[in-house]
């Protein structure tokens, strides 16, 4: 979901610089409400994790440029599950910054764009997981159609921005929209592979017995 430097140029960054602090308050809010329900330390722990993470699945994860961004297996849904929404956005936006400051630094231009659309997508997913997930249901037990619905808001959310930043930036000429929609196809493979992910890392985790008194890890992952 990294988009390719060049795609939105000149003053039309700006408007990235807004929907950037727009997706960061929504982070904001998510955090003091975390603070409140488990307290600051708590948060600082899970969120060293998620960005530990976050860094490892940018940087050292198999990914692919196609068309005007890059397919990445970023797991967000991963994050969510197990570590909450406030750890898992502190964790997608420090992991980009951290790869963009001391591995990628021509994407920095790009941060604004690129935290949108990690962000957004991310606190919509979270949205759809309490209309669909049943508060007696822990997380370690969802279904695959649970998982998929939750992959398909996610990964869909990313697929949507990036295709508004690039035809905000360069328009619907046919190669434009070929880039676009090069991309969206790359992306499926994502959107069904990432729900298997998550369950065998769910299963995972429910064969830990010893991480359902951990407050590291989200509380509705076993509760």
């Amino acid at each position: 979901m990294h988009i390719e430097p060049g795609v939105v140029t000149g003053v039309k960054i700006v408007l990235s610089y807004a929907t950037a602090f727009a997706a960061l308050g929504l982070s904001a809010k998510s955090s003091i409400e975390a603070i409140r329900e488990n307290g600051l330390i708590n948060l600082l722990g899970r969120s060293v994790i998620t960005s530990a993470l976050v860094l490892f699945f940018f940087q050292v994860l198999p990914h692919q440029a196609v068309g005007v961004s890059e397919v990445h297996l970023i797991l967000g849904s991963t994050l969510f599950l197990i570590f909450g929404p406030a750890a898992a956005s502190i964790g997608l936006f420090m992991g980009l910054l951290i790869q963009g400051v001391f591995f990628a630094p021509f994407d920095l231009p790009q941060y604004g764009m690129n935290v949108t659309t990690l962000l957004v997508p991310l606190f919509a997913m979270a949205a759809v997981s309490r209309r669909i997930i049943s508060e007696r249901t822990a997380y370690v037990d969802i279904r695959y159609t649970q998982a998929l619905k939750l992959s398909l808001t996610y990964q869909g959310g990313i697929v949507l921005w990036v295709a508004f930043w690039a035809f905000y930036g360069q328009g619907f000429s046919a190669s434009n929209v070929s880039s676009v929609a090069s991309f969206g196809i790359a992306y499926l493979s994502i959107v069904l592979v990432e729900p298997i992910l998550d369950l065998i890392i769910l299963a995972g985790a429910k064969g830990l017995k010893r991480l359902k008194y951990s407050r590291l890890v989200e509380r509705r992952l076993f509760n």
